[in-house]
């Protein structure tokens, strides 16, 4: 089931952000279009989830712009949703976590338990609905909130390592969870440290390196002959760090004092 798009497409627009005077994100151009999967890869300190966070709005950038271009972009904060890395749960059962959410978008009461139900459903945790949300495992606790987000029915959702702490069988149950979201029309921007998640998840790839986008291609394309010297030695699981000087993207020879180094 597809849903109209009410805020997409997202420009980005030489989007950078910088804390005391250290840029983390550098100069970024993106569309995200309606109905993809994108997976955002990349090593520690990337900029993964700061690039998630500017894209919600969670924070503000130092330079360029972030717009949704849909009818309803002036108000996008109706239209997405966000899930983080360590899920968030109230001190509440997760029936009422559920209520919560729909509530803060004015949802009459009477109005919200055919939703509830589906995610309930969905989630797998209709049997815990009377059990409070912080006594979950982990695995429990992220679908909750995966599924608490998907309650709003956000035209994007936006996942910081969703599965970054859960066993192979808890990331299996999560993986399936934000395919039906996907189905069901949801945009999905995702980071993930999973090769083989990104490989099974994604139809876009980002690749991010020291705050910069140094390939974006579809995923079929990124994982059998990705351009960039940088992402092909991540795909090896080499370690980046070794390579700042024998490896020269363009994108960093560029922002190094602006000219070429040899």
């Amino acid at each position: 089931m597809e849903t109209a798009s009410n805020i997409l497409p997202l420009e980005l627009r030489n989007l950078s952000f910088e804390v005391s005077g250290m840029r983390y994100i550098k100069e970024m151009n993106l569309t995200l279009n309606a109905g993809s999967s994108t997976i955002i890869l990349g090593p520690n300190g990337a900029g993964k989830s700061l690039f998630l966070r500017l894209c919600h709005g969670l924070i503000e950038p130092t330079e360029g712009t972030i717009e949704w271009q849909g009818p309803d972009g002036d108000k996008p904060e109706n239209h997405q949703a966000m899930v983080f890395q360590k899920p968030v749960m109230l001190r509440r059962s997760v029936l009422d976590n559920l209520h919560f959410g729909l509530k803060s978008r004015g949802i009459p009461k009477a109005d919200r338990m055919p939703t509830i139900d589906r995610i309930l459903e969905t989630t797998g945790l209709a049997r815990l609905a009377m059990t409070p949300a912080r006594s979950l495992s982990t695995g429990e606790q992220q679908r909750l909130a995966i599924g608490r987000a998907w309650s709003l029915s956000p035209e994007v959702l936006f996942l910081d390592e969703p599965t970054a702490n859960l066993d192979p069988a808890a990331t299996h149950v999560v993986e399936e969870i934000i395919n039906t979201i996907k189905r069901n029309g949801t945009t999905i921007l995702m980071s993930t440290h999973d090769l083989g998640q990104a490989k099974r998840l994604a139809d876009e790839i980002l690749f991010l390196y020291r705050g910069r986008i140094l390939e974006n291609s579809p995923a079929a394309q990124f994982f059998e002959t990705p351009k960039n010297d940088l992402a092909q030695a991540f795909l090896k699981g080499e370690l980046l760090w070794w390579h700042r000087k024998k490896l020269k993207p363009p994108s960093e020879l560029k922002y190094r004092n602006n000219k070429k180094i040899n």
